[in-house]
């Protein structure tokens, strides 16, 4: 019988974007030569060439563009912003006409002053007109923003149970050997936006609401000292660098020595979600320590921490600093609403985190 040559299947551009993005999304490399029909070998090739693939991607005339007269260059450079819009997709970001249209002319800006004297005739207007032309042209359309559960995966969630299960069986782990790890955010300076008042009033004053974020520096203080890891980053997410750093430099440590106090075979079993900011390597970073990765699209259904865990840690969170603000309230003399804000003021991160180390 006569050898059969295989057909070649040839990617394009937009399809290795695909695949990319389905990886920083946390799908593993498998899945992903399931979806779209190729073999595991062509995805990491992909993979592999990542760097070139976005560079191409960066230089390349947005999908779908039709060139009907010459356009400034930096206007064409700016309109790369559909990259912005897809990494906006893939983190769950929504984007309207005004985000859009403030975020082109924001990038505008940037490439106009990069390119200096040559650029400074440059012109744009980031008008309705052109976000209807650029709409067309980079073929997005609006949809109606649904929450977590209702994208969820409940086929893949409803067999997932069984699966962990044979794989706590087939590991030989005990429940103490068990974790889940997931992040969330705090409003470490948050007052509730309701209130009960007495029968005969028919309101009360507002009070203007504390929009500290978790930014500040902890001058003159021993990090190591505090009750809590601490690990400082510009963006309000967890990135991957940080993720793995808190695995290596934390987790590890503590359930090392955890083992060691409870008598128990350092052999632990590690649930974490698909997220971007969750490396697919961390399952080779300890062969003690085996990485299991929910299915995409599963974790508003499946994710343990999202079973009131995090949701009762929040609340006694708050509760315990409404507690102290209570006890200055009644502690001084004076307004109410001069007392929470000078309350508020002396309300410092370090107080935050003891907070949460009491919780």
């Amino acid at each position: 019988m006569a050898d059969k040559k295989k057909c070649r299947k040839s990617i394009t551009l937009d399809m290795k974007l695909k695949i990319i993005r389905l990886y920083d999304e946390g799908v593993i490399q498998a899945e992903i030569g399931r979806k779209l029909g190729f073999t595991r070998t062509t995805i990491n090739t992909v993979m592999k060439n990542r760097e070139k693939i976005v560079a191409d991607v960066k230089s390349a005339t947005p999908v779908n563009t039709t060139t009907i007269r010459k356009r400034d260059s930096i206007v064409a450079d700016m309109e790369r912003l559909i990259l912005w819009i897809e990494n906006q997709t893939t983190r769950h970001v929504p984007v309207n006409q005004a985000i859009i249209q403030s975020k082109a002319l924001s990038l505008f800006n940037d490439l106009k002053a990069n390119k200096g004297e040559a650029a400074k005739n440059a012109e744009f207007v980031a008008s309705r007109g052109w976000f209807d032309r650029f709409k067309k042209r980079s073929n997005l359309h609006n949809i109606k923003v649904q929450g977590e559960a209702a994208a969820a995966d409940t086929e893949a969630a409803e067999s997932y149970p069984s699966e962990f299960a044979k794989i706590i069986e087939d590991g030989g782990y005990s429940m103490d050997q068990i974790f889940y790890v997931d992040e969330t955010g705090l409003f470490w300076k948050k007052m509730p936006a309701r209130t009960f008042i007495a029968r005969q009033e028919k309101s009360m004053p507002g009070y203007k609401k504390a929009k500290d974020r978790i930014t500040l520096s902890l001058k003159n203080y021993v990090k190591t000292r505090l009750p809590v890891h601490w690990r400082a980053n510009k963006k309000s997410w967890v990135t991957a660098d940080l993720f793995e750093d808190w695995f290596d430099t934390c987790f590890v440590l503590e359930v090392k020595a955890y083992c060691k106090d409870n008598n128990i075979p350092f052999k632990i079993l590690l649930l974490v979600d698909n997220a971007p900011g969750h490396p697919q390597t961390l399952d080779e970073l300890n062969p003690n320590i085996r990485v299991e990765f929910l299915p995409p699209n599963t974790t508003s259904l499946l994710q343990p921490m999202d079973q009131c865990v995090i949701a009762a840690f929040k609340l006694n969170y708050l509760k315990r600093t409404f507690s102290k603000c209570i006890a200055a309230i009644d502690k001084e003399e004076g307004a109410g609403q001069e007392v929470l804000s000078k309350f508020w003021k002396s309300y410092n991160i370090l107080d935050c985190i003891k907070t949460v180390r009491d919780v």
